[in-house]
């Protein structure tokens, strides 16, 4: 694998120096995660997307304020999740520490985005009751066996009639 200078970057013209930082990215991607191939293949997109996003510039010349605007934009311009967000931050962690060898004390502490927590949304009864009023047919008795009895869907649908306990007042359910 070809080693290239760090003090390559300086006597190569900007279009030349993208792609040869580029093979150089990709070659010390792969070194540091070997047999990894779709994390290496992950954080060499995210540190395309961060390179390209500062117009081509190395991301030793670059600090904390163009990490925050990139990760700032991926929320805002680009309208992503926070997961994602949060890919792309361990992505750029990866690339300065492991790859470049740059301990960024400061890339610690940039705030990660969190999971909205979502409440799940439940019918009331008389919402449930309405519901199963407005339903007739087979839909109608599925649904109230559903709402009444707690089971599945997939359990639901697998019911015959021997599973039936008339006698009882049971429904046997099989797996």
């Amino acid at each position: 694998m070809r080693e290239v200078p760090a003090c390559a970057w300086m006597t190569i013209p900007l279009a030349a120096r993208w792609r040869r930082g580029d093979y150089a990215l990709r070659e010390r991607v792969g070194q540091a995660r070997p047999r990894r191939h779709s994390l290496a293949a992950a954080d060499l997109q995210w540190a395309r997307r961060y390179i390209r996003f500062h117009g081509k510039r190395p991301p030793r010349e670059m600090g904390e304020a163009e990490v925050t605007a990139f990760l700032g934009s991926l929320a805002t311009e680009g309208n992503v999740s926070a997961s994602t967000q949060n890919q792309a931050l361990a992505a750029l962690l990866f690339l300065y520490k492991q790859v470049l060898g740059i301990e960024l004390a400061w890339l610690e502490n940039v705030p990660r985005a969190r999971r909205p927590r979502r409440l799940p949304s439940v019918l009331t009864a008389a919402e449930a009751r309405r519901v199963l009023e407005q339903m007739t047919g087979t839909h109608a008795l599925m649904a109230r066996l559903l709402y009444g009895t707690g089971m599945r869907l997939a359990e639901c649908l697998a019911l015959r009639v021997k599973d039936l306990e008339l006698e009882r007042r049971e429904i046997v359910i099989r797996q």
